[in-house]
């Protein structure tokens, strides 16, 4: 039998992360000691208090039916607790729905506001389904580099009028994966303007904002201003945050109107998240984030130990202010590609290429704070050694 995929499926790059983590597994089976700075996946284990809240919460007959609906009004409570005491923002429980992890709702957005034909803003380079969204949805793509020189920003002001005539949705993403900026406030309330001039839908992705290493420049929220709700919503994780990323649960808030566009979509899609994993992230949410504090702590220390390692070797890297990679230029003779390549090959070191997210990310490879110090002090080691 002759299997023909859809053209959509054509359509879509490989999936980057999971060709770095195929090629890592392969390279494992025969013997090799892999350091893995490529896939944003914390080492770091769940916190315990968060792991006893689902023991208790698993048990309970009625977690287990299907979690129909925007998600249990406790964990939609707790949200709206801890987005006015982190940002202090303002939520009411219907304007927030719970999400199989933020990927899902990223993803899921597409198909409940745009139709075929309708461009998506998307900034590059990127998160990847912000693109694959797109591209199932039947919309087309128009990519806003992130440069260096704009601070890794999109440059709105260079969009065609025939673009913006078209478009219906725009990504933003800060503290930004891959290159760990943050957007300063002015550009925010700039954004704000610029969705409300050309009625473009605003979706925030926000799953870094508490990895940050300095207490006075904490991470905006977008709807932190004035208009914000109006034109967008925001996206949310606790895999990150509180190393949960197999947990998979997260959320959309802000305009009531788009969160109700996601839900339905949801509602006909799936049957909503796990009612034990809701209850265990109230428990994250709502108890102490001293585990939080530790986490960036341990992430700060990580950054400066690679970031002086690397700079040591004369390789050019900023000091991220958040997130946790660090975004760096790559020797001078090489492509993104090329240098992850040799790196692997001799060093047995997997890192991400910055053209595997976008062409502006060529000349740049993105490491991820995701090994232990001694582990990052093996891997500059092996670095060292290597001829350019």
């Amino acid at each position: 039998m002759k299997i023909n995929y859809n053209e959509k499926l054509k359509k879509l790059p490989p999936y980057l992360f999971i060709e770095i983590d195929r090629k890592k597994k392969e390279a494992i089976e025969k013997g090799k000691d892999i350091i893995s700075l490529g896939v944003g996946d914390p080492d770091l284990p769940t916190p315990k208090h968060i792991i006893e809240a689902i023991k208790k919460a698993v048990v309970k007959p009625v977690n287990h039916k299907y979690p129909f609906g925007a998600g249990l009004l406790s964990y939609r409570e707790a949200i709206c607790k801890w987005y006015k005491k982190r940002f202090n923002v303002n939520l009411s429980t219907d304007e927030i729905c719970a999400l199989i992890g933020s990927k899902e709702g990223i993803g899921h957005i597409h198909l409940g506001f745009i139709n075929p034909g309708d461009i998506v803003l998307v900034p590059e380079p990127s998160y990847p389904v912000y693109n694959t969204g797109t591209i199932f949805s039947d919309g087309i793509p128009y990519f806003m580099p992130l440069l260096e020189k704009n601070n890794f920003l999109p440059d709105l002001d260079i969009i065609p009028d025939d673009v913006l005539k078209k478009a219906k949705l725009i990504f933003i993403n800060y503290p930004n994966n891959p290159t760990a900026a943050v957007m300063p406030k002015e550009f925010y309330l700039k954004l704000v303007e610029f969705a409300e001039k050309n009625n473009i839908i605003v979706a925030s992705d926000a799953a870094y904002s508490e990895i940050y290493y300095d207490e006075n420049e904490k991470p905006c929220s977008f709807l932190e201003f004035p208009g914000a709700k109006e034109v967008g919503v925001e996206f949310h994780s606790l895999s990150k945050t509180y190393n949960m990323t197999g947990w998979r649960i997260g959320w959309v808030c802000g305009n009531k109107d788009i969160v109700a566009g996601v839900t339905k979509v949801k509602d006909n899609y799936d049957s909503g998240v796990f009612q034990a994993v809701q209850e265990a992230a109230v428990a994250a949410l709502t108890s102490s984030q001293e585990c939080v504090e530790n986490f960036r702590k341990i992430y700060k220390e990580r950054r400066n130990v690679l970031v002086e390692g690397l700079r040591k070797l004369g390789w050019q890297v900023n000091l991220p202010k958040a997130s946790f990679y660090v975004w760096v230029k790559i020797p001078k003779g090489y492509t993104s590609s090329q240098t992850v390549s040799k790196i692997f090959d001799l060093a047995a070191i997997v890192c991400t290429p910055g053209s595997g997210m976008g062409k502006s990310g060529e000349g740049y490879v993105r490491f991820a704070l995701t090994v232990s110090v001694p582990r990052i002090k093996e891997a500059i080691k092996r670095i060292s050694l290597i001829k350019w």
